[in-house]
């Protein structure tokens, strides 16, 4: 839009043409927009963003022996607007390649000034040391040119093939090469007792294992042969089985038909002998029922007949009388006398003749 100006987020915008904040020479504007009067302002940016400076420097010792340390310097301008004001004035131009140039230079001068206070043995034993110290040394110069200073790193130190660093190491490195050689004789002694540990474990598990095979082996042959001597003995079992199951299964069959006989045959024969004795008792019972019933009645009938005919014994006695010269003497109770006499002679024969038919009757309930 015109006349608004926003910077990029690693950027300063710088308004000039009046007086910012705290007598700033320009206006500071930062993670903003603003407006800026056509004409009358100017805007200029500045870079926040991280750079980097590379120094090789060679420096002397303590002990008058040449270094060549090579370092990295990693800084950026600083946030606040005094030192965006400090590194505009001094880098806005030419920023990067100003700003490397004297930050090398900065951090060249102090990184000489400490290794000459240190000797050889020192540097290479406390290279951090001398990295921190560099670094503090130089963070006043940076802060007055509005820099900020995020790492300082050492990265090699070399004594230009005098030899100092390696002879300072060759103690070291013997020491390290015999404690080297100590460890491979003990890694190689372990080695060995290990392979003659697993020489030996092999020769116990070759030895156990023929022994479990031989052992195995006997196991076989033995159930081999108890298998070949129980054969016969075990066929023999088998068929004794065999047959003592058919001779269950025979008697279970037997008790079965018999117990089918049972249903099918005498049971039923012995309900119709019942059935046929029943009815011959129920018929002789019957028959004899009726045989007493009908003696009964002859008894009956023949009583009866006697009494119907009782008058004419009676009157065929008194016919008999009547030629008879009889003299009563008595008058009139002894001719009661005579008739009573008559009638109990009637009497008499009546007996006489039920007596008589009574077996005939006996022998017909018989």
């Amino acid at each position: 839009m015109l006349g608004y100006h926003v910077p990029n987020p690693d950027e300063a915008m710088l308004v000039s043409g009046a007086k910012g904040k705290d007598d700033a020479p320009f206006r500071v504007v930062i993670g903003r927009g603003t407006w800026v009067v056509p004409f009358f302002r100017k805007v200029s940016y500045l870079s926040l963003a991280m750079f980097e400076s590379e120094i090789r420097e060679r420096c002397v010792t303590q002990q008058a022996i040449q270094l060549d340390v090579r370092a990295v310097i990693a800084f950026k301008v600083a946030n606040d607007t005094q030192s965006i004001v400090n590194a505009a004035q001094r880098f806005l131009s030419e920023q990067e390649q100003e700003m490397s140039v004297l930050t090398g230079r900065i951090f060249s001068g102090h990184l000489r000034s400490i290794v000459g206070s240190m000797t050889v043995e020192e540097i290479i034993r406390e290279r951090q040391k001398l990295a921190d110290e560099v670094l503090v040394a130089s963070k006043v110069e940076m802060s007055n040119i509005g820099l900020w200073v995020d790492s300082f790193q050492i990265q090699s130190i070399d004594d230009g093939n005098l030899g100092y660093i390696n002879a300072l190491a060759a103690p070291h490195n013997a020491a390290v090469q015999r404690d080297a050689q100590i460890a491979q004789a003990q890694a190689a002694m372990k080695a060995a007792e290990a392979e003659q540990e697993s020489l030996r474990r092999r020769a116990e598990y070759e030895r156990e294992t023929s022994i479990l095979k031989a052992q195995y082996q006997r196991d076989i042959d033995k159930a081999n042969s108890e298998a070949a001597q129980a054969g016969p003995l075990a066929q023999a079992i088998a068929l004794q089985e065999v047959l003592s199951a058919q001779a269950i299964q025979a008697a279970r069959e037997a008790e079965l038909r018999q117990a089918q006989l049972q249903t099918e045959v005498v049971k039923p024969a012995q309900a119709e002998a019942e059935r046929v004795r029943i009815l011959a008792e129920a018929e002789a019972d019957r028959t004899r029922i009726q045989a007493e019933a009908a003696a009964s009645n002859n008894r009956i009938a023949l009583d009866q007949l006697l009494i119907e005919q009782l008058p004419e014994i009676v009157r065929q006695a008194s016919q008999g009388l009547a030629g008879a010269n009889l003299t009563v003497l008595n008058g009139p109770d002894g001719v009661s006398e005579l008739v009573n006499g008559m009638v109990g002679q009637g009497l008499t024969v009546f007996n006489s003749l039920q007596k008589a038919l009574s077996p005939t009757q006996e022998l017909d309930k018989n």
